[in-house]
């Protein structure tokens, strides 16, 4: 089915001049999305600490001097579960018997690699340890509740309102976060803000992007937009590093939000949303300004909206079926489709559990620099979406997807013999395969994007789209937890623990992924019906064939 715009874009040109500049502009943002997204890694940074000494004003992490080391070893007791010979970061002797030990209520913190955290100012350890996980899972939360609301919001009032709504709230949330008070619950709910209107910002940054392109370009623009991202990531790395307090790091990336104010003036409205809420005056003149850009001639018909002009003969031809209202519910009646459902939801769940934890997992790894870690596993994404680019035509969806997830979580997997019988000199070897393992979570992230829109049928398919999202962030919510398991389960087993079950449900929803039917070069499902059809009659219907010319 050919909509209005669609046949304007024939005319206009499916990405002229005047689309790569707005979809430039729109996609600057989603290098915030990038760095807000993983921010927590640095800003909840838990650097080595130890219990205070009582009554030594003074103390420091760092040893001062043979006294203060004394001073230390009467205090501190070691801890037996490291094999490192540190201290112990919860407990204190008794100054009556110095045998028996009592939980601590202060601490002291190196700053070696982070001059202060959130985690420091609220002291998020010991018994708070997880407090950071529940920040993150907060965070994440309120991403969810942002997806669904804003998403509403941006199809009521539109696009670019909803957006620059997105926008102000986080650089609000940002500002805000940095001048919290050290408490733990208005932090929260700051990070629930801060998660909300990213919940708005790329969203709306990728469905805007999408909409002003034909569709042979959708599956190019879908996954290029993820470098942009990818490069929040590599940003954040330098930054990090310069800045070692969390509250400047904040101010720091979120000050740049201010420039997209600026869109208000540069970024049109949605031209397709604006036809579809019957506002053919302003999506002429957006429309007129984008054929002047493209130095493209529009034919006059295009804009004449009576009953038999503006609507293209092909959409004429639309079939009873095809006008039939459906919802997800129905898809749920046909076992072919719940069972396809279901696996597409685990994927999503999984892929994006695997990559967020993965990130946040780059400090739990054993070996080398936080921040060096933290830039390559920015860096690997870069190939890992170029793959996707060059391969996703030619391989198909099913195929790529699968290898992907599989390569992640074997790579994942793998890392349990090099974290528990290489020394420490090798543990380089563990660092890259968690990268390999990023790779592979950030490939199957963009691919599960256009897979599953391609499987889902039209007549449902922006709710399911939306339904699995929803699991996605479910994920996200979980990521955390898994990635802070060494802060329960110490030494070694710590260490492994988080990448083994990364890699076993990557390695399991890959596999999963094989009994999807590939939707390379295949007519797009339109009702419940083609969807339960779908993968056992194929049917050729040109118009309806997705493009997978890159």
């Amino acid at each position: 089915m050919v909509g209005l715009f669609d046949e304007i874009l024939s005319h206009l040109g499916e990405f002229g001049r005047y689309q790569k500049l707005v979809y430039f502009l729109l996609c600057l943002s989603a290098i915030s999305c990038g760095i807000r997204m993983v921010l927590s890694v640095f800003i909840q940074k838990t650097p080595a600490h130890r219990c205070a000494i009582p009554g030594y004003d003074n103390d420091t992490y760092e040893i001062q001097s043979d006294y203060h080391a004394r001073l230390i070893n009467l205090t501190i007791p070691l801890d037996d579960s490291d094999d490192d010979q540190v201290y112990d970061k919860c407990h204190i002797y008794l100054v009556s018997d110095n045998m028996t030990t009592v939980a601590c209520d202060k601490w002291v913190y190196s700053t070696d690699i982070i001059q202060n955290s959130a985690v420091t100012e609220m002291d998020m350890v010991c018994e708070a340890a997880l407090d950071t996980s529940h920040a993150q899972m907060i965070f994440t939360a309120g991403y969810l509740f942002g997806v669904f609301i804003l998403g509403i919001i941006s199809d009521k009032i539109g696009r670019k309102k909803a957006l620059y709504f997105s926008v102000i709230l986080s650089l609000a949330g940002g500002l805000g976060l940095a001048w919290t008070p050290n408490n733990f619950i208005v932090y929260c709910v700051i990070r629930f803000v801060n998660g909300f209107s990213m919940g708005g910002v790329f969203p709306i940054t990728f469905v805007m992007s999408i909409e002003i392109v034909g569709r042979s370009k959708r599956a190019l623009i879908g996954i290029s937009i993820e470098y942009f991202f990818a490069m929040g990531l590599v940003i954040l790395s330098g930054l990090a590093y310069l800045i070692r307090d969390w509250r400047y790091l904040e101010i720091t990336v979120s000050v740049p939000s201010a420039l997209f104010l600026l869109y208000w003036c540069c970024i049109p409205e949605s031209p397709r949303w604006l036809i579809s809420e019957g506002r053919y005056k302003h999506a002429e003149r957006i429309i007129t300004t984008a054929a002047k850009m493209n130095k493209v001639t529009l034919p006059d018909h295009l804009f004449q909206r009576d009953s038999t002009q503006h609507i293209p003969d092909k959409q004429k031809e639309i079939t009873q079926a095809d006008t039939t209202k459906a919802s997800i519910v129905d898809m749920f009646k046909s076992q072919a489709l719940l069972i396809r459902s279901l696996i597409i939801f685990l994927n999503w769940m999984v892929v994006s559990m695997v990559y967020y934890g993965l990130s946040l997992n780059t400090d739990n790894l054993g070996a080398g620099s936080l921040y060096v870690n933290f830039l390559i596993s920015g860096l690997v994404e870069f190939p890992a979406y170029t793959i996707c680019i060059l391969l996703l035509g030619r391989v198909g969806r099913k195929a790529l997807h699968c290898g992907s997830m599989i390569l992640g979580g074997v790579s994942c997997l793998l890392t349990t013999f090099t974290v528990l019988y290489l020394d420490k000199d090798h543990q380089w070897a563990t660092v890259l395969l968690a990268m390999v393992g990023k790779l592979g979570a950030a490939g199957g992230f963009a691919i599960i994007y256009v897979f599953s829109a391609e499987l889902f049928p039209t007549v449902v398919r922006n709710s399911a789209m939306g339904a699995s999202g929803s699991w996605a962030r479910v994920g996200g919510m979980i990521a955390p937890y898994i990635a802070d398991l060494g802060k329960v389960v110490h030494g070694d087993i710590g260490h492994v623990l988080p990448l083994i079950i990364f890699g076993s449900a990557s390695v399991a929803a890959g596999l999963l992924s094989l009994f999807l039917p590939e939707t390379l070069n295949r007519c797009l499902p339109e009702t419940i019906e083609d969807g339960e059809n779908f993968g056992r009659i194929v049917e050729v219907k040109e118009k309806d064939v997705i493009s997978t010319k890159f």
